[in-house]
């Protein structure tokens, strides 16, 4: 292709590799990358992707992270897109340009330069990081569970806390060996579950006797009146039940106060003498976009977006997933953040955007709520299913809640990766778990 003809060429940039940017990235490579249509541009810090909702494996050691990472490059490659490496620090809105930061390497030193992309239309896809909510010592003494880098800070952690059980007398120090889980929503109660199961792993391997109770505890904290307050209670009064069914502690109505190096301190006066704490509470979009190049912004960061998923000052700028927020309908709350909503504006917005190119219009994004799944390891998983495939809701669990939830994952990478590649590293997937040890163990 000329340069000529390249430059009349509509250019998509989407900023963002999570969830719902690579399958849009992915899907308009295919419509319109392929076609010498448009150029799609995708820009994330990582040079790998993986599916945040797996994150809490990682952290546990149940996952071998290396095992479902996907190379950007090469899945631009083969779905006919650009990646370019880097952290997006600024917008220019009349120039249509977006700055990435100069890319280091780990010795810190330069690896790419400061970077200008143009755009046509510009998709933020950036997700969201933990929200702290100003609590006293919270980004000093917790993991943020919001990233891989951090889910494996985690886990070597955790590790090094059961090498140092080996060697240490039993009941000097009841908190050395606690893990505290700030955050009673999907993703800390399923962390918790999962880190039930590595300990009982761990104590097979000699690392940790997990039956004796000081020696590892798992806790989980949260300030509402009961655990996953934004699902059914029917969901949240079955996993509180198989949580304390495998002996993890769970304290509602219990506002953190400060978190210190020795542990956890709440309003009603308990402390929890704490090894490990992990602060699983609220999410907000990356302070970046607060008032980024003057587009309207909510108190947690979040793009206010239309129905059609437009930021609303500007129309070339959109915005999908936990960063944005998109109404449902008056009186009604934004659309929730799930991987459920980012896949859905992502299909959305991949249909509009070739409606564009088409000289059409765009397309207005209704949300379908099609239930929750809340998965607890080897133990259970619950949820229930709503929207097309029920009539109101229907609670499921054990075997079939185990499946469907095993079928989120797999949707992903078949919208990513294809149906021929999913189904090989699916095989490849129930070798190495014959292959390998059950968890990873550095």
């Amino acid at each position: 292709m000329s340069q000529l003809q390249e430059a009349s060429l509509q250019r998509i940039t989407i900023v963002g590799g999570g969830a719902g940017g690579l399958e849009l990235a992915v899907r308009l490579g295919k419509k319109l990358g392929r076609s010498k249509k448009a150029i799609i541009t995708l820009v994330d810090v990582n040079r790998t992707h993986l599916w945040k909702p797996l994150l809490h494996q990682v952290a546990a050691g149940t996952l071998d992270s290396h095992a479902d990472e996907r190379e950007y490059f090469a899945l631009a490659r083969s779905n006919h897109f650009q990646f370019r490496l880097g952290r997006m620090d600024d917008l220019n809105r009349e120039k249509k340009e977006i700055y990435l930061t100069p890319a280091l390497d780990e010795n810190g030193e330069e690896l790419l330069p400061r970077q200008a992309i143009g755009y046509d239309t510009l998709v933020i896809a950036m997700g969201s990081q933990t929200n702290d909510f100003g609590t006293p010592g919270a980004r000093e003494n917790c993991i943020m569970l919001d990233s891989l880098a951090a889910a494996e800070r985690f886990h070597k952690k955790l590790i090094n806390c059961c090498l140092r059980a080996q060697t240490q007398k039993q009941g000097t120090g009841e908190g050395r060996f606690t893990v505290t889980i700030i955050g009673g929503g999907a993703t800390g109660v399923e962390l918790a579950a999962e880190l039930h199961m590595t300990t009982r792993i761990l104590s097979s391997y000699g690392l940790v006797n997990f039956h004796r109770e000081k020696e590892l505890k798992i806790v989980i904290v949260d300030a509402a009146p009961r655990l996953l307050q934004a699902l059914p209670e029917r969901i949240s009064d079955a996993v509180a039940k198989e949580l304390r069914g495998i002996a993890i502690e769970v304290h509602t109505n219990e506002k953190v106060m400060e978190v210190t190096k020795e542990g956890v301190m709440m309003a009603s006066g308990k402390f929890i003498p704490s090894g490990i704490v992990v602060w699983a509470a609220g999410i907000k979009g990356p302070d970046f976009l607060n008032n980024l190049a003057g587009l309207e912004s909510n108190r947690i960061n979040q793009l206010i977006v239309n129905r059609h998923l437009q930021t609303s000052r500007d129309p070339a700028i959109f915005a999908l997933g936990d960063c944005c927020a998109c109404p449902q309908g008056e009186g009604l709350p934004s659309v929730p953040p799930r991987a459920q909503s980012a896949h859905q504006e992502a299909s959305l917005l991949a249909k509009s955007l070739v409606r564009q190119v088409q000289g059409k219009s765009l397309l207005a994004f209704t949300y379908k709520d099609y239930g929750s799944l809340v998965s607890l390891g080897n133990y259970s998983t619950v949820g229930s299913l709503m929207g097309a495939i029920a009539s109101g809701s229907i609670f499921i669990e054990g075997t079939l809640a185990k499946w469907m939830y095993w079928s989120l994952h797999k949707h992903h990478q078949v919208a990513v990766n294809g149906l021929f590649h999913t189904w090989l590293s699916t095989w490849a997937e129930t070798i190495d778990r014959v292959r390998n040890p059950r968890i990873k163990l550095h």
